[in-house]
């Protein structure tokens, strides 16, 4: 269908923006900032409303775009409201700031805290919910990306914790890629959906099939 598939592309384009923005947000920062040991979180706090913010903000925008069409193909409420999770996760993340490194926590660093952690928790959640309706070789994308956050979020638990915060930068920004990843297939996935000869995504009952044949058919005495 045309606006899945708009839909799709235009979210690609938003994550890949994002994608560019993170990048630059940390060739921008100072040289005494260590990507390994200190967060995403903490650079950008280095430059408050800057690009690390923006990307994070475009992030969860290209994921509000995507939310009609997986209503379309099929997906459940559960999950449009832990991707709804993620991108609420990730604005207020980027619009409360965490405090700057090595400086006591206070209540404005706890909400970021906790933003993060709702989003890093609810887009591999909705990615595995999401395996069934988008199917295909997808599925197995996403339940393998989706594994893989949950991994990694456990890695970045232990080492905030009892590992003494070792390694943290880089367990998170592998999480973040493994996430940003599962984002991109589920945007790719409705990209690609076809209007002729319709890609039709496992789950789907009569009624939403023959939703779709209309669609797709000539009206008679056209």
């Amino acid at each position: 269908m045309p606006g899945t598939r708009n839909s799709g592309l235009l979210a690609l384009g938003g994550i890949a923006l994002a994608a560019v923005l993170a990048v630059l947000g940390h060739l921008e920062v100072s040289d005494d900032l260590n990507p390994w040991s200190l967060t995403v979180s903490d650079f950008a706090v280095s430059d408050r409303g800057g690009v690390i913010d923006t990307a994070m903000a475009v992030l969860a925008a290209a994921t509000v775009v995507l939310l009609p069409a997986l209503r379309r193909a099929g997906a459940g409420r559960i999950a449009g409201t832990l991707l709804v999770a993620w991108s609420a996760g990730l604005l207020a993340a980027a619009v409360v700031p965490t405090n700057e490194p090595g400086l006591p926590m206070d209540t404005a660093a706890y909400l970021h805290r906790y933003a993060s952690v709702v989003a890093f928790l609810a887009l591999p959640v909705a990615g595995w919910l999401l395996a069934r309706p988008l199917g295909g070789r997808a599925a197995g994308w996403l339940r393998g990306l989706a594994l893989t956050s949950l991994l990694l979020a456990a890695v970045m638990v232990w080492s905030a914790y009892p590992g003494d915060r070792l390694l943290i930068g880089l367990a998170e920004r592998v999480l973040i890629l493994a996430e940003v990843a599962l984002l991109a297939v589920v945007a790719a996935t409705l990209a690609g959906r076809r209007v002729g000869g319709v890609a039709v995504p496992r789950g789907w009952g009569h009624r939403q099939l023959a939703e779709v044949a209309r669609e797709v058919t000539p009206a008679r005495g056209a």
